[in-house]
């Protein structure tokens, strides 16, 4: 997939675009309904056009945006599954901010060969999100640019958002969120050393980190996944797996940590690129009085463990 950086206005282009633009944060199911429509127009490549950073975060400082379900890496990765060949990552500043929907339009979306632009019903555009779909209808008549709007996705009456899925994944609400998404959702990173507490325990864990504090963090505690563990000379390899998400109260961990402990395999895991996927929320983290009861709820997490995959 072809990466383009916009700091501006896009760089002239005559390759001929189906365009879809929104946030794409998670690539839920609302999301993958907009790119599979994109894709059933044939009038060019489908391209996105998404933003580096969440509006609320940029322009409000709110927090609850500062992280993401899908950083850019695994936004792109997920994109390109859904065929996806052009990516235009919108740098996005308080400046940028400031464009009007019409500067949007004429000044920047005409550089392109836009054939067609998917969007969905709740999107906006310009400064303070001043117009919504029938403003850019108008607009890009003007360029001669047909839009299709494409209503939003429901589950149970309630729209499927990025927002409600946030909400999920830090209420510890994996198996909900899953069926919002469409998969599971996955937090992936690198493999580094830890204090190695839990080799001694007998339960010896894999700990990530590199982009993991890119994410939405998972509500702590301990849950049944799947590891995915990338070899570049075998490809991936999958794991069941007990994650625990957290602060390690029991050892006086001062840092959000993931850990997961792989069932049934032994080898070097480290340096590698590792995703973790969240299947079930078993409990929240305890702050044991002692080792030896940590162990023993560890050896009681992995019998449920292998009671879930078994049942699956």
């Amino acid at each position: 997939m072809e990466y383009i950086d916009v700091t501006s206005t896009p760089p002239n282009d005559l390759t001929p675009l189906v365009l879809v633009i929104g946030k794409f944060d998670g690539v839920h199911r609302g999301h993958s309904k907009l790119l599979n429509t994109a894709s059933e127009y044939n009038e060019g490549i489908v391209a996105v056009m998404s933003f580096s950073d969440h509006p609320s975060w940029i322009l409000k400082g709110d927090r609850e945006y500062d992280k993401s379900l899908t950083p850019i890496h695994h936004k792109m990765s997920l994109l390109q599954d859904h065929g996806v060949e052009r990516f235009y990552n919108i740098q996005f500043t308080k400046e940028y901010a400031r464009i009007s929907a019409k500067e949007f339009v004429l000044d920047h979306l005409s550089k392109l060969n836009i054939k067609r632009i998917v969007v969905g019903e709740g999107f906006h555009l310009g400064k303070a999100r001043e117009s919504d779909t029938n403003d850019l209808i108008k607009l890009c008549a003007q360029i001669g640019i047909p839009v299709t709007v494409i209503p939003l996705l429901q589950e149970e009456g309630n729209n499927i958002s990025s927002t409600t899925i946030r909400s999920l994944i830090r209420n510890g609400e994996v198996v909900a969120a899953k069926g919002l998404l469409g998969r599971p959702y996955v937090v992936t990173g690198h493999v580094v050393h830890g204090e190695a507490l839990g080799r001694t325990l007998g339960f010896p864990t894999i700990n990530l980190a590199g982009k993991v504090d890119r994410y939405v963090l998972p509500k702590p505690g301990v849950y049944v996944g799947v590891a995915e563990i990338t070899d570049s000379d075998h490809g991936i390899e999958r794991h069941n797996a007990l994650i625990s998400a957290g602060y390690r109260p029991t050892v006086k961990g001062e840092t959000y940590l993931i850990e997961a402990y792989l069932l049934n395999f032994s080898g070097d895991l480290y340096s590698r690129k590792v995703s973790l996927s969240f299947l079930e929320y078993l409990h929240e983290e305890i702050k044991f009085s002692n080792l030896d009861k940590l162990v023993e709820q560890m050896k009681l997490d992995e019998r449920n463990a292998f009671i879930f995959f078994e049942n699956e």
